[in-house]
């Protein structure tokens, strides 16, 4: 270790006194140059390493931010597709309402009947915006109901396939009269006391004959689905599958006729 020392002390005091120590410098830099490399090898690989966990790190809370985004996005898009619906239905309305002679007020409907066997639906609209008992509800393609009940705030709709209502119809092609009730099924109305050499068929459109003196005349009820006949009876089976969309309208109108009007002035 002293013959080494005393080398390198030698070799540092040359190198500040002779210019060949410049040339020796410059041929040994070539010769360790690997061996910096070598050393520095570890301090490089440490380097890329943090910058790679750095990295994912910053890409795995990028990905969870995108997916929060996309998941906010999608939801958001959702929303709007119902809001469309949603125009769309209330412009089916308004182009109902528009068709119609007799003043029509938008009403929402905010509640449906508990018991299955009833046919009911609640709306918002009460006394204090002129419903009342007995008033006509329509939608954009033909009579939901009446309503049976008023409060001040909302009221209760009896739909037409309730199997305590039944209301006066005619068929649009011939002008037959008939009755028009309710089977407690959302999908169905039967007519009754038709004679069995009655002239209706299948897709016979049915109109509120306005005989009744509660519905205007002239308001689609249903299409008739089938006519059976039997020899031995005296009258035909015919059922018929209501216009309105009972079991989907989010928004109906109450119907203020113009004879309503004049009975309340």
């Amino acid at each position: 270790m002293l013959i080494f020392g005393g080398l390198a002390l030698a070799l540092i005091l040359l190198g500040h006194r002779l210019e060949i120590s410049q040339q020796l410098r410059g041929q040994l830099s070539v010769v360790t140059a690997p061996f910096y490399w070598l050393v520095d090898v570890p301090s490089r690989l440490s380097e890329q390493f943090s910058g790679m966990l750095s990295s994912r790190s910053e890409l795995l809370a990028e990905n969870e931010r995108l997916k929060a985004e996309a998941l906010i996005l999608n939801a958001k898009l959702q929303k709007f597709v119902e809001l469309r619906a949603e125009n769309v239905r209330l412009r089916e309305l308004m182009n109902s309402a528009e068709r119609l002679s007799d003043t029509v007020v938008v009403t929402e409907v905010i509640g449906v009947a508990t018991d299955p066997n009833r046919q009911k639906l609640v709306v918002d609209k009460g006394s204090r915006d002129g419903a009342y008992v007995g008033q006509p509800v329509i939608d954009a393609h033909g009579l939901v109901g009446q309503i049976t009940e008023v409060g001040a705030m909302s009221s209760r709709v009896l739909l037409l396939t309730d199997s305590a209502h039944a209301l006066p119809v005619r068929v649009s092609r011939n002008g037959l009269r008939a009755i028009a009730e309710g089977t407690g099924l959302i999908n169905q109305l039967t007519l009754t006391h038709v004679a069995a050499t009655t002239d209706i068929q299948v897709g016979d459109l049915l109109v509120s004959s306005g005989l009744g003196g509660r519905f205007p005349a002239g308001y689609p009820v249903g299409e008739v689905t089938s006519v059976s006949v039997d020899p031995g009876k005296p009258f035909a089976e015919v059922t018929a599958k209501p216009l309105a969309e009972l079991d989907r309208s989010r928004n109906v109108l109450l119907v203020f006729s113009d004879r309503q009007s004049t009975d309340g002035e």
